[in-house]
């Protein structure tokens, strides 16, 4: 059952297979007075498919006019109507439109639902095999630039499952620089087409992947990296030698172990201890 209360309610559509929509999903889409859909033509083949009429109720929201609809809709939920928000698979405001317009009925005060649904993150995350207890997504990338170097540099740090979305004719460059900046050796799982009649499921390292790219390169891809290695902590004779060079500057015991822990990451109790029998061994 649909409420009859206006809000604005975002409702996440299948990712391939059409069977993936809900009967909570089906039943908002029929009872909503207003559809808000990235493409007019993929949601109208969507209720076809699920046996509801379209009609007048179907308008266009998409990443070009978001700003524009997102007012209109902020009228038609103070209004009391409920306005469904779709796009073209997943769930809306998830590397698609719909974030503005959920940010704009917040601010107005207004009701906002959700209808969970199909995913193609969680879907590729759980099929990859790597840690699911952490993980980040981190959409489409910068085409170029600092801002595309900064984030394959914090990549390269990342210590949790990193999930990513590439368009195929982009793969394979793709694939290589992350190969370059993170490392041959760093796992990864390549999702395409998931739940489609074509879904193929790939599991090896980034340089195998450079070697040869092992999936087509078309449809949907995500991208799934395996956390970095957590960086080994520096050895005793490692400390030692950056507390010599900071006691040979003249640093206290005290100045030097902190010095030492902060650049090391290390504690400051460790870099203490062994500050001062370095200290005192220095002085005999």
């Amino acid at each position: 059952m649909t409420s009859t209360k206006g809000a604005l309610v975002l409702v996440a559509t299948p990712i391939g297979n059409l069977g993936d929509l809900s009967p909570r999903a089906t039943a908002e889409l029929a009872g909503a007075d207003v559809i808000a859909a990235e493409d007019t033509r993929r949601t109208r083949k969507l209720l076809t498919h699920a046996g509801i009429p379209g009609g007048r109720r179907l308008v266009a929201f998409h990443e070009h006019n978001e700003a524009q609809m997102a007012h209109r809709i902020v009228e038609d939920v103070r209004k009391g109507q409920r306005v469904v928000c779709v796009t073209d698979a997943g769930t809306p405001a998830i590397s698609d439109p719909g974030a503005r317009v959920v940010q704009a009925c917040i601010a107005a005060g207004l009701p906002v639902e959700v209808v969970p649904g199909p995913s193609a993150v969680l879907a590729a995350l759980v099929l990859s095999g790597f840690p699911t207890d952490r993980f980040v997504f981190e959409g489409f990338l910068p085409r170029k630039g600092r801002e595309r170097a900064a984030r394959l540099d914090a990549l390269a740090a990342e210590c949790r499952t990193a999930v990513l979305f590439e368009a195929p004719p982009r793969l394979a460059a793709t694939l290589a620089e992350l190969a370059e900046r993170l490392g041959p050796a760093r796992p990864v799982a390549l999702a395409r087409e998931l739940t489609k009649l074509h879904e193929e499921i790939w599991r090896g390292t980034l340089g195998e992947c450079v070697d040869a790219l092992p999936i087509a390169a078309r449809g949907e891809v995500a991208v799934v990296l395996g956390p970095a290695a957590e960086p080994s902590a520096p050895s005793d004779g490692e400390v030692a030698d950056a507390l010599d060079a900071e006691l040979r500057a003249g640093a206290s015991a005290r100045d030097a172990a902190a010095s030492v822990a902060q650049r090391l990451g290390i504690a400051k109790r460790r870099a203490y201890d062994l500050a001062v029998r370095r200290k005192a061994q220095r002085s005999r």
